[in-house]
């Protein structure tokens, strides 16, 4: 495919804008000599400044390969959340068969939507904010970005915590001292808690301050280095329980046939579907690097339903383990290192599940949110400004006080992911459905009333509407039930699992219904050599002309 070309001369929005600056003129020139350098994209003399900066336009290169995308969700996958997540499935009563199997399903679920999810920003070179403007239109696309944005806040703070928990038992082990900062409270954390999450927010901002590039060599070995210390626990365990004494028909609650226990794995099915919701949706940032569609695809395939069977299995191991080696069930990795209780372990335990926390909260909750603030402003808020507005953010929100239990798990699950499902249906049905995977790369790019995407004043009021109403159902549909049922009106509270799917198919069939009695989006010609097509599986290629 040729890449996109301006096809008019600028018009009088875009006339103004200068050309770029000679290199030795340009105001980046001293962050990259200081080793920090500035966004990959290629910015045209078209382009509008205020849609555009250099972490936001086409890509120059896409040079990522399937151990890249495969490695990406290793970090993902391998965290003191995704762990706990599972565990927590152990709640709903079904045998731990069930669970893997509900696992299973539901991240092969994941793996379709994060293929159509990628392909639009594999193929145009661009993050998630940006393809949106195709639909949302140029500053329509401002909405899904802070919504996305104001989420993955949300996780950045609960990962952070999460990998804070680990930290705490590595002092308390070797610094015994530290046991007096257990006392000292301050908005429902303990001193100690605050040291560790301070410590780890700064490790966090120092990575994501260092690029993409940086980022990128991190997560390609902290994947494997969990496995090589989930392999070691479960060995350990089972050594210690004996592979007899290992039951795989572990339940919280009494046994259920099998009939009883469908509508239960449905609902896990779904969990596993809405704690992956974010990185789903936040996978174009990522696919966008990727050398070729298929070369993302393959690492979909390697990273989702391959790597996480085995990581299933081996939760399902140690879990199982923990109960003839320590008397009672353990879901919760960090715990299952601390009753361990030997130096070794919880060092080598406690490091490995911080490093692991750490990938999958730079990929899936910095780098995001990074984008979206960044799209709101792109000359006032560069890529690494929005990173620290998330980071900072995270601490507001003071998640240690609300993502403590199983309970809280499901829920803030279903609330988060009822959000995130109508971005992802307008998404899908906006780029496959009603603009038949086809681009006009620089039209994303100009504030032009006769620019493609321009719409009504900036937005497409079909894609507005659509967000608020599959909004207010999806969100309805995780909060309403519980306490419908606790007022004794209605026992609905199975249709909280469903949050995501309901956002999801409603902004997918409202999207298109709205599209096809009032069109907005246009349809583009296939054979227009300045339109990005989608059809084909051929890596995007983004010129370095303007």
């Amino acid at each position: 495919m040729t890449a996109p070309q301006p096809d008019s001369p600028p018009t009088a929005t875009t006339a103004t804008t200068a050309p770029p600056a000679p290199a030795d003129a340009r105001p980046n020139d001293l962050v990259e000599a200081a080793g920090m350098p500035v966004g990959d994209g290629e910015v045209r003399a078209t382009y509008d400044p205020r849609l555009t900066n250099e972490d936001l336009a086409p890509l120059k290169k896409q040079t990522w390969s399937s151990y890249n995308i495969f490695a990406f969700w290793m970090s993902d996958v391998h965290s003191v959340g995704g762990y706990v997540t599972a565990g927590s499935l152990f709640a709903l009563g079904i045998a731990s068969w069930q669970v893997l199997v509900s696992l299973v399903v539901g991240i092969v679920i994941v793996q379709v939507f994060c293929n159509l999810v990628a392909k639009p920003s594999q193929k145009t070179g661009v993050p998630y904010p940006v393809i949106n403007r195709a639909v949302f239109g140029v500053l329509g696309a401002n909405v899904p970005a802070i919504i996305r944005g104001l989420i993955a806040v949300a996780w950045y703070g609960v990962q952070t915590f999460l990998a804070a928990e680990s930290l705490n038992i590595i002092f308390l082990k070797f610094v015994p001292a530290s046991q007096s900062l257990l006392e000292p409270s301050f908005l429902g954390l303990n001193a100690l808690g605050w040291i560790s999450y301070a410590i780890l927010w700064c490790a966090q901002a120092a990575l994501f301050w260092h690029g993409m590039e940086t980022i990128r060599r991190f997560i390609d070995w902290a994947g494997p280095a969990v496995y090589v210390v989930m392999i070691v626990m479960a060995v350990y365990l089972v050594s210690e329980a004996g592979w007899s004494n290992i039951s795989l028909n572990l339940s919280a609650g009494p046994p259920m046939t099998f009939a009883a226990s469908i509508p239960v794995m449905l609902s896990a099915i779904a969990l596993v579907v809405s704690y992956f919701s974010g990185p789903m949706l936040n996978f174009g940032d990522f696919s966008r690097y990727g050398r070729s569609f298929a070369a993302v695809k393959k690492g979909n395939l390697l990273g989702l339903p391959i790597n996480f069977l085995f990581f299933s299995v081996l939760t399902v191991i140690c879990a199982s383990a923990t109960v003839p080696v320590f008397g009672e069930l353990i879901t919760d990795p960090i715990a299952t290192v601390r009753a361990i209780d030997t130096p070794f372990a919880i060092l080598l335990g406690g490091l490995t599940f911080v490093t692991a926390t750490v990938g999958i909260n730079i990929v899936a909750n910095f780098i995001s949110p990074a984008f979206d603030f960044s799209n709101v402003a792109p000359q006032r808020i560069s890529w690494r400004a929005g990173g620290m507005i998330a980071a900072v953010g995270s601490v507001l929100l003071t998640p240690w006080n609300w993502y403590d239990n199983d309970e809280a798990i499901h829920y803030t699950l279903g609330v988060l992911g009822a959000l995130i499902g109508p971005l992802f249906g307008i998404l899908i049905a906006g780029y496959y459905v009603i603009g038949r995977q086809r681009v006009h790369v620089d039209d994303m790019f100009t504030m032009a009333p006769t620019g493609r995407y321009w719409y009504s004043r900036g937005y497409n009021r079909n894609a507005l509407a659509t967000v608020g109403t599959a909004g207010l159902v999806a969100v309805a549909t995780a909060v309403l039930p519980r306490p419908l049922a606790q007022l004794g009106l209605v026992d609905v509270t199975w249709l909280s699992s469903y949050s995501w799917f309901v956002g999801c198919g409603l902004g997918y069939a409202m999207f298109v219904w709205l599209e096809r009695r009032n069109p907005q989006m246009p349809v583009l010609d296939a054979d227009d050599p300045h339109v990005s097509v989608g059809s084909t599986d051929v890596p995007a290629v983004v010129s370095q002309q303007a």
